[in-house]
């Protein structure tokens, strides 16, 4: 068994193995896709191949689409080198079920893969003679945040930028500047409308996109390298649209363990490939089976019936509530709890945390108890069905490989938006903030965790922070066993409301998160046994 149309052609014995198959006329699907293309999805990794590519297969298998997706690949050509045109663009998805089911797909929708190469005239001529067609509908992205910037960590232009700036829509080398190329070819055949869609995990993405492809359109009309009407283009919502979205699948990176499950069925060939650029990329991908996508509906040349497929279109405010649901109450600060006291506690899959008791009851209480009073309602989604799935189905699930070490990253960058936003909906609406008693114990339990002594007194590395050098010395002055002057030196910290979204001394916070790591200093087994008597 070959992953490839070849390959494919034997239905029966792929059937026999458990795969379900595209349904759909491949061959009639793809001349259709490539003649009037609907779909362009620009960043080929595994979060659209498990979810994007998925959900289209799903509606072509119904006969609600007609025509596929064409995936273009602008960070790491080898991608689509590699991987995808060797398997004719197929792929595997492998959904693992928290009952400890296992459901293989074969995924056929994406039609064409593209490289995003201005240097390549081939693939290039081909990308813009897509943007050129009136049928095409929208352009989504999964390219993450840092796809977005055109700056570097000092707040400097990039220097690809900084030269497709000068040098104009004709050859970029910048991912964005090649994008806003694109565009400027649809402008130039006709100006046709077309909605641009991040469907990455960022808040406002859509800005996010915006912004960066209106500064390439003002910077090539400031220098005269793109016709007047060009940056009016970008600017008129009614022919180039940057929705909001909000996405929320896991899809860890290709697992051993599931290799080895499709090598027992028989497949060859799945060998996974580490890229030059390290990207490690597999003919397969595992997934959670929960998803969601919330787009904003501004699509002005029309879109697919994407909503029969399970997507959720609104506007854009409910977009933002759905964010702030899942950011501020229902996941999120879940999560930052269950990594802060899972490296205390020696952890090293988030899944197997909600077998402990009381780090189960601590993310119960902080999701329902503290949280869901004063969660920010969307509408669309319930809050606390989208709680009950976390804890319920999504973390517990034993395949989902997620450690605490990895969501104990930039946990100083977290804490105001995943907890403070709580904290000051309790000040708007009044509530006594004294009922929140374990959002003040994640705060000093990542105090506590900033000593990188885990509960049994050993040394443990630290998770990446910006913050680290900055407030570890201020944690660095205590010993298990020994809490003096903790008030003092922890002040300048707890009143930082940069980390924590408020001054915890100007809410009346700062004496019970001291009081609590006093307790979990108080020598080894003090962590245990503080979490104990709070989640009683």
């Amino acid at each position: 068994m070959i992953l490839n149309k070849a390959g494919l052609e034997n239905r029966a014995e792929w059937e026999a193995k458990g795969y379900s198959l595209p349904k759909f006329d491949h061959e009639k699907v793809t001349k259709a896709t490539k003649e009037n293309p609907i779909w362009i999805h620009f960043g080929a990794g595994n979060l659209f191949r498990a979810f994007h590519a998925n959900v289209a297969q799903n509606l072509l298998n119904e006969g609600i689409l007609d025509k596929g997706i064409v995936v273009a690949e602008g960070f790491d050509y080898e991608i689509v080198e590699k991987m995808n045109r060797p398997h004719d663009d197929y792929s595997i998805l492998v959904t693992l079920k928290a009952d400890g089911s296992v459901e293989k797909t074969v995924v056929g929708s994406i039609v064409e893969s593209c490289i995003l190469d201005s240097e390549n005239d081939k693939e290039f001529n081909r990308l813009r003679e897509i943007f050129s067609k009136d049928s095409l509908q929208m352009a989504t992205f999964t390219i993450t945040e840092k796809g977005y910037s055109l700056v570097n960590g000092r707040g400097e232009i990039l220097p690809a930028v900084e030269a497709d700036f000068a040098a104009g829509p004709k050859k970029p080398a910048s991912y964005i500047g090649k994008v806003a190329s694109l565009l400027y070819t649809r402008y130039q055949k006709g100006a046709a409308p077309i909605a641009m869609v991040s469907t990455d995990n960022c808040s406002h993405n859509g800005d996010k996109l915006y912004a960066a492809v209106k500064a390439f359109a003002e910077k090539w009309s400031e220098n005269k390298l793109v016709e007047e009407g060009f940056l009016s283009y970008i600017n008129d919502k009614n022919k180039v649209s940057f929705p909001w979205s909000m996405i929320d699948k896991i899809t860890p990176r290709p697992d051993a363990s599931v290799e080895e499950i499709l090598k027992n069925d028989g497949i060859e060939g799945l060998e996974p490939v580490i890229t030059s650029k390290n990207t490690y990329v597999a003919p397969f991908v595992n997934a959670e089976e929960c998803e969601y996508l919330v787009i904003e509906d501004a699509f002005p040349n029309g879109r697919p019936a994407l909503e029969k497929g399970g997507l959720m279109f609104t506007d854009r405010e409910t977009v933002d509530k759905v964010e702030r649901m899942k950011v501020c109450t229902c996941l999120n600060p879940l999560h930052t709890a269950l990594a802060v006291y899972g490296c205390l506690l020696g952890y090293e899959k988030i899944s197997e945390e909600m077998k402990d008791a009381e780090l189960k009851k601590l993310v119960e209480t902080i999701g329902y108890v503290e949280g869901l009073p004063v969660v920010v309602n969307p509408g669309v989604i319930d809050p606390k069905e989208f709680i009950d799935t976390v804890l319920n189905v999504r973390i517990p699930n034993p395949f989902m490989p997620d450690t605490p070490q990895r969501i104990a990253t930039d946990t100083s960058q977290k804490l105001a938006i995943r907890f403070g936003e709580t904290i000051k909906n309790y000040r708007k609406e009044g509530k006594d903030l004294k009922d929140l008693k374990l959002i003040p114990l994640v705060f000093a339990g990542w105090l506590r965790y900033l000593m990188a002594i885990d509960d049994n007194g050993n040394k443990f590395e630290l998770s990446p922070d910006p913050l680290l050098e900055t407030v570890c010395p201020y944690v660095s002055k205590f010993t298990l066993g020994e809490n003096s002057d903790v008030e003092a030196t922890l002040k300048p910290v707890l009143e930082d409301e940069k980390i924590f979204g408020v001054n915890l001394y100007e809410v009346g916070m700062a004496e019970t998160v001291c009081n609590y790591f006093k307790e979990l200093i108080a020598g080894p087994g003090a962590v245990r046994a503080t979490l104990k008597k709070y989640t009683a």
